[in-house]
């Protein structure tokens, strides 16, 4: 890990509950914004600490403009997923510029951002905050032969007090104690059987959005292993997975519950057979 990467998680640190507002993070006098956007990112992919932000630039990608061109697959993007793609293939844009409705724009973005046909090209982060994962990195994982002197006394003492609070909590035998109490997950027959279930209590017809069966099985099952399970019961002719053509209709959250897609929108509705 990068001297600077490490020292941005030893500043998280300092604060309570080790979160804290982006811009009170100061790694060096002299570090532009765009670096520490970078760090930020970084970390951010590594699952060691998260942020709340808003996207300001977007651009077309590589994979959108040659969606673009070709005429069968634009037909499988809705309305709104096109109008972005075609905005920001004329140049760099904020999201207003997309001309779309503030309910459902930050969902449509996001979901082209994911299918990678769209990129961000600045945002602004506003807080972030150090993981679990990002706990555990520094208690058990975290090693280096660098001899930079770049950590203040300070630092060291937030790090020992991070080890001191967290890394009973990493234990074998505590572990042990703690997966012994976690459910045994559903089999794809549960699954199948809760689905069925759902979908005549809540009179959806055999058309169940997917947010309703996240809501219900994680947890025990996480987001990719539920995802996997479907794609295992539709393969078997037990279920169909639908697009959702209408985003108007749900929450920004309702529809990132969906499975994103390579080409087109997510699949959005489960239908039992």
């Amino acid at each position: 890990m990068d001297v600077k990467d490490f020292k941005f998680l030893l500043k998280l640190l300092s604060y309570k509950n080790y979160q804290v507002s982006f811009t009170k993070i100061q790694l060096e006098s002299e570090m532009k914004v765009s670096e520490k956007n970078e760090i930020c990112s970084r970390l951010c992919d590594r699952g060691l600490v998260k942020f709340t932000g808003e996207v300001t630039k977007i651009n077309i990608a590589p994979k959108g403009i040659s969606l673009l061109n070709n005429k069968k697959a634009v037909n499988s993007l809705t309305i709104e997923e096109l109008k972005v793609l075609k905005a920001t293939g004329k140049g760099t844009i904020s999201p207003a510029q997309t001309g779309l409705d503030t309910r459902y724009r930050k969902a449509v973005i996001t979901d082209l951002l994911e299918q990678g046909l769209i990129k961000v090209v600045d945002r602004k982060i506003k807080d972030v905050w150090l993981t679990e994962k990002g706990k555990k990195f520094l208690c058990q994982e975290y090693s280096s032969g660098s001899t930079a002197k770049e950590i203040s006394l300070k630092m060291l003492s937030d790090y020992l007090d991070l080890m001191r609070t967290n890394c009973s909590l990493y234990f074998p035998k505590q572990e042990k104690q703690q997966l012994s109490k976690i459910p045994d997950k559903p089999t794809d027959s549960d699954i199948l059987a809760v689905i069925r279930d759902l979908d005549q209590n809540l009179g959806t017809n055999n058309y169940l959005p997917i947010f309703h069966l996240r809501h219900k099985l994680q947890p025990p099952l996480s987001r990719e292993e539920l995802d996997r399970a479907l794609y295992r019961l539709e393969k078997s002719d037990q279920i169909e997975l639908s697009s959702l053509q209408e985003v108007r209709s749900y929450t920004p959250e309702q529809f990132e519950a969906g499975i994103p897609q390579d080409i087109g929108g997510r699949l959005f509705f489960i239908i039992p057979y």
